[in-house]
């Protein structure tokens, strides 16, 4: 019985790193709103090693448009607007000497449909992890009933392992529901 508890517990462990999977992935793309994780991905060069923003500079969201960026250091302006240009964010920095200041333009009714379409692929991709973790588990509990397991048993677990996996699809499709609605309000 403990296997089976085994069996379940890896397959829902698998579908829950699915949909934190999602959560990042959905944080990062922009919504038309300034919010601080579309800067996650960025690396600067500081002192030899590739760092994060976030390690050599201080940002937040002044107004719900504007990301400041102020660097703990003057040598890092440089280095900072370069990273940000060079990244796929498709924004220009704005320095005044004191810190770097990121508009975040208002997205055309184009650009946000394709967003939509940018979080359905995500959302596809984490629905398909999700299915990979139960049709695993399923077929881990079919080599178990060849190894003694009732299948009894073995019919339990998957209709439990159904559930979680249906618990798990309803979760992306309301995150999934959430970003739409962030992305298409104006």
């Amino acid at each position: 019985m403990a296997e089976v508890k085994d069996i379940l517990s890896a397959a829902e462990e698998r579908m829950e790193e699915a949909v934190m999977y999602l959560e990042e992935a959905l944080a990062h793309i922009r919504a038309g709103k300034a919010n601080i994780k579309l800067l996650d991905g960025i690396r600067v060069d500081s002192y030899g090693s590739m760092v994060p923003l976030n390690n050599v500079a201080a940002v937040n969201t002044p107004d719900a448009r504007t990301i400041a960026i102020k660097p703990w250091d003057k040598n890092m302006f440089r280095v900072i607007e370069k990273a940000i240009i060079d990244s796929d964010l498709g924004l220009n920095p704005d320095n005044n000497g004191e810190f770097i200041r990121l508009s975040i333009p208002p997205l055309t009714e184009e650009r946000r449909k394709q967003l939509v379409k940018q979080c359905g692929k995500e959302e596809e991709q984490a629905k398909v992890s999700v299915r990979n973790a139960r049709r695993d588990g399923i077929d881990q509990l079919k080599k178990a009933v060849k190894d003694g397991l009732a299948e009894d048993a073995q019919k339990d677990a998957e209709d439990k392992l159904q559930k979680v996996h249906d618990k798990y699809i309803k979760q992306i499709e309301t995150l999934l529901a959430a970003k739409e609605k962030e992305i298409m309000t104006v």
